[in-house]
C-alpha cells in the first residue's frame, strides 16, 4: 500500500512538474521572444497615442485686425461608468442632471425624456454617450458645473474634447484671398499658402479603446503639448477691403453682371491693400474664385498703352504727331476693324495724344502695323523687336504673388506653330486680342508706370511671427531699373491723364482730385457669335493722384446686361466711387488749408452786383474785412464794380415818384422800397432780384410788378 501511494504521489508531481514547465516556457516565449509583438497589438486595440491637434495661426490686417483665427469649440461626451460614478449618486443627481440637460443643453426633450435617456445610457454601460457639440467655451464651463458633471472626468465621466474651427471676424471680405485648407479640397489663398507656417506642430495624447473603433481621450491635458502656429501679418487694410468690395458689388447689381474684380494697389510698395472678387450664384454675389489673380483675359483697349509706349520709346512717335484713322474704319487682310468713339467718325487723322484718349483702335492698330510688320524674315525681325519691348516692360512675366493660381501671361510668338500666327495677329494684338493677362497682371504694369517705371512686386504678407516675435520680415520688393525712359514714363503720364481730361473717361473727371487711367472694353464672345449676341467685358485701371500716385487699381465686370457696356460706364465709375472715398477717409491725401500764402482778394471773389440799405450793407462788409470805397448817402446802395482792390458802391435812389431800380435786392429790401412806392407787388422764385417787369425809371402810377428771383 505504501509503495502504491508513493507511486501516485510522484507521478502527480511529476505532471505538476511538467505544467509548471510548459508554463513558464510558454510564459518566457510572450514575455521575451514575443513580447513586443504583443505590447504593440495591446496598445493599438487598447491605449495608444493619437495627435494632439496644434492651435492654428492667426491671419491679420496690416492694423493687426483679425481677418482669420481658430476658435476653440467643444465636444462632450458622458462616460456612464466611470470609476468613480456609482449608483448611489447616478440615482441621486440623476434628476437634476436631467432638468439642466432639458433646459439648458438639449430642449428638444423634456425633464422626463432626457431623465429616460440617462437611464438608458447608463443600463447600456454607454462609454461615450453624446451631450453636446460645437460648444463655445462659455457654455463649456456651465455644464462643467452640472451635477455629476461636476465630479470631474473619474468621478462623473464628464468628457471633454477641444475641436478649433476657422472664423473669419470680418465675414465674406477677401474670403477668396484669405482662403482656406480642407482635406477634400486643394489649399487656397493665404491659408495654403503659408499653410507650413500657421499650422504648427501636433502634440500627442493618450486614448483608450473602449468598443470597436471608438476610443475616448483619456485626459483632457495632452501629454505632449502642441507648438501652436505662427501669425501672417497681410498687406490688407481691412477698411479699403469694404470700401472696395461694396463698390464693386453696388456695380455688379446695377449691371446684372457675371462676376468682377477690383484691386487695389500701394503704387510705391506694391502692397495690396484690397482685392475683391464676386459672381452671382443662385443665393446672390460671393466670392467663389479669385478671378483678379488665376484669370486670364484678353484685356481689350487697356492693353493699348503697350504698344503706343513702345513705339515712343523707339523713337517712332511722339504725342502732337499726326497719324490718320481713316474716319474709324480700316481693313487688314478683309477684316475690318472700327472705332467704337463716334468722335473718329469726323476725322481723318488727328494726334497720337488724341487717338490715345478716344481710344481709337484703328489709330493705334495702323501705326503698330506699319511700324512693326513686314514680309517673310524682315517681318519677323520687326515684330519680335516689338516683342522685345513688351519684355522690357516686364509684361511676359507673372507677379510672382504668394497665393497660388498665378497663370502665366499670354503673348503669340510668330515662331511658335501652336500659337497660329497670322497677318491679324499683330493689329489685334495691338488693341488688347490674341494676349491674355490677369488683372492683377495688368495692374502691376499700369503700377509700374505710377511709380515712374520702376516695378515694385505686388505682395500680400509683410511678417510671419512666432507669437511676438517677427520671425521674417516681407518688405517691398522695387526693381532698380526702369522698364522705359524717364522720358517715355512721362509722356505715359500724359496719355493717361488725357483719357480722364479730354478723353473716354472725361465724365468721370472731379474737381476734387486728379487722377490717371485707361478704359478698356473688350468683346468676350466674337468667334462666330452674331452681333446682337454679344457680351463684353468692361474694365478701368488707373492711378491717383496722378501728380503724386499713391495708389493704383484696377477694376474688370464681366458681362453687364443692363445700363452700359463701355468701361467708362461700367468699371470706371467703381474706380471714381473707390478712390473719392479713399480721398475722404485719408487726410494726408489732402492739402493743409494754411500750406499756402492767404491770396489776395481777387474781383470775381467781391460780391458784387448786390444792393440793399446802406446801413445793413455797410455793416456786413466791415464784418466780412471787404475794402469799399462810397459817398453815397441814399438809404438804399448797390455794389457796381472793383477798383484798386476795393469795392465801389454806388447810389439806388429811390423817391422822384419814378419805379426804382431793385436788381441785385434781397426781398426783404425790395419790397420794402416797393410797397413804399404805393406799388402792388407779385414775386416768383427765391434768392436776390435779377429781373423786374417795369423798367427803372418808369413813372409810378399805381401799377402791380412782378418781380423773378434766382
Amino acid at each position: 500500500m505504501k509503495n502504491e501511494v508513493l507511486l501516485r504521489m510522484y507521478s502527480v508531481l511529476v505532471v505538476v512538474v511538467m505544467v509548471a514547465i510548459l508554463l513558464f516556457a510558454k510564459a518566457v516565449k510572450i514575455s521575451v521572444s514575443e513580447g513586443d509583438k504583443w505590447r504593440d497589438l495591446g496598445e493599438v486595440k487598447y491605449i495608444k497615442y493619437e495627435d494632439a491637434k496644434a492651435e492654428r495661426g492667426n491671419i491679420l490686417s496690416d492694423d493687426e485686425s483679425l481677418l482669420a483665427t481658430s476658435l476653440d469649440f467643444y465636444k462632450i461626451h458622458f462616460d456612464t461608468r466611470a470609476a468613480g460614478l456609482s449608483d448611489k449618486i447616478f440615482n441621486k443627481n440623476l434628476d437634476s442632471l436631467a432638468f439642466c440637460l432639458s433646459k439648458y443643453v438639449n430642449s428638444s426633450y423634456t425633464v422626463g425624456g432626457m431623465r429616460k435617456r440617462l437611464l438608458e445610457a447608463r443600463q447600456k454601460d454607454a462609454r461615450y454617450w453624446p451631450i453636446a457639440k460645437d460648444v463655445s467655451h462659455d457654455k463649456l464651463e456651465q455644464i462643467r458645473k452640472f451635477p455629476i458633471f461636476n465630479r470631474g472626468r473619474n468621478g462623473g465621466g464628464f468628457i471633454v474634447e477641444s475641436t478649433p474651427k476657422r472664423s473669419m471676424p470680418f465675414s465674406l471680405l477677401a474670403k477668396r484671398t484669405i482662403g482656406y485648407v480642407r482635406e477634400e479640397a486643394n489649399p487656397v489663398g493665404i491659408e495654403g499658402a503659408f499653410n507650413e507656417d500657421l499650422e504648427g506642430t501636433d502634440g500627442k495624447k493618450l486614448t483608450l479603446r473602449i468598443k470597436d473603433n471608438l476610443r475616448i481621450p483619456i485626459n483632457e491635458q495632452a501629454e505632449i503639448e502642441p507648438i501652436n502656429g505662427k501669425d501672417i501679418l497681410t498687406t490688407l487694410d481691412i477698411n479699403l477691403q469694404g470700401i472696395t468690395e461694396n463698390s464693386l458689388l453696388t456695380a455688379l447689381k446695377h449691371h446684372d453682371a457675371q462676376n468682377g474684380t477690383a484691386i487695389l494697389m500701394e503704387v510705391n510698395t506694391g502692397a495690396i491693400k484690397a482685392i475683391a472678387n464676386l459672381e452671382k450664384t443662385a443665393k446672390g454675389y460671393y466670392e467663389t474664385y479669385n478671378f483678379g489673380v488665376g484669370e486670364k483675359i484678353e484685356p481689350g483697349s487697356i492693353f493699348k498703352l503697350a504698344p503706343l509706349m513702345a513705339l515712343i520709346e523707339e523713337g517712332h512717335l511722339n504725342l502732337d504727331d499726326q497719324i490718320p484713322i481713316f474716319k474709324g474704319e480700316r481693313e487688314f487682310y478683309e477684316e475690318k476693324m472700327v472705332d467704337s468713339s463716334i468722335d473718329s467718325y469726323k476725322m481723318d487723322s488727328t494726334s497720337v495724344q488724341h487717338a490715345f484718349e478716344i481710344s481709337s483702335n484703328v489709330g493705334i492698330a495702323t501705326q503698330v502695323y506699319d511700324h512693326y510688320a513686314g514680309k517673310n524674315q524682315e517681318g519677323l525681325i520687326r515684330v519680335k523687336r516689338l516683342l522685345n519691348m513688351f519684355r522690357k516692360f516686364n509684361l511676359y512675366e507673372s507677379t510672382g504673388i504668394e497665393i497660388q493660381g498665378e497663370p502665366n501671361p499670354y503673348i503669340k510668338d510668330p515662331d511658335k506653330k501652336d500659337d497660329n500666327w497670322s497677318g491679324l495677329t499683330l493689329p489685334w494684338m495691338s488693341i488688347g486680342y490674341e494676349v491674355a493677362f490677369t488683372p492683377l497682371q495688368l495692374l502691376n504694369f499700369y503700377n509700374t508706370v505710377a511709380n515712374d517705371g520702376f516695378e515694385a512686386k505686388p505682395y500680400l504678407v509683410s511678417e510671419i511671427r512666432n507669437e511676438d516675435k517677427v520671425e521674417k520680415n516681407i518688405g517691398p520688393q522695387v526693381s532698380s531699373r526702369r522698364i522705359a525712359s524717364k522720358e517715355t514714363i512721362e509722356k505715359a503720364h500724359k496719355l493717361l491723364r488725357g483719357v480722364v481730361v479730354n478723353g473716354t473717361a472725361r465724365k468721370m473727371n472731379t474737381k476734387n482730385y486728379k487722377f490717371s487711367g485707361k478704359t478698356g472694353t473688350a468683346q468676350i464672345n466674337y468667334k462666330g457669335k452674331k452681333k446682337d449676341n454679344m457680351a463684353y467685358r468692361s474694365s478701368f485701371v488707373g492711378y491717383f493722384p496722378s501728380e503724386n500716385p499713391k495708389y493704383s487699381c484696377i477694376v474688370v465686370i464681366k458681362d453687364p446686361k443692363q445700363n452700359g457696356i463701355y468701361g467708362a460706364d461700367v468699371a470706371g465709375p467703381v474706380f471714381r466711387e473707390i478712390m473719392d472715398k479713399i480721398f475722404y477717409c485719408k487726410p494726408e491725401l489732402h492739402k493743409p488749408l494754411n500750406k499756402y500764402k492767404k491770396p489776395q482778394l481777387m474781383s470775381e471773389r467781391m460780391p458784387m452786383h448786390f444792393a440793399g440799405c446802406q446801413k445793413d450793407m455797410h455793416t456786413v462788409l466791415k464784418k466780412l474785412g471787404i475794402p469799399f470805397k462810397t459817398n453815397t448817402e441814399t438809404e438804399m446802395m448797390a455794389t457796381v464794380s472793383v477798383e484798386d482792390n476795393f469795392l465801389q458802391i454806388e447810389e439806388r435812389p429811390c423817391g422822384d415818384n419814378l419805379i426804382p431800380n431793385v436788381l441785385g435786392m434781397g426781398i426783404r429790401d425790395a419790397m420794402y422800397v416797393l410797397e413804399n412806392q404805393g406799388l402792388n407787388v407779385t414775386v416768383i422764385g427765391v434768392g436776390k432780384v435779377k429781373s423786374q417787369s417795369i423798367k427803372p425809371g418808369t413813372r409810378i402810377n399805381g401799377q402791380s410788378i412782378k418781380l423773378d428771383l434766382g
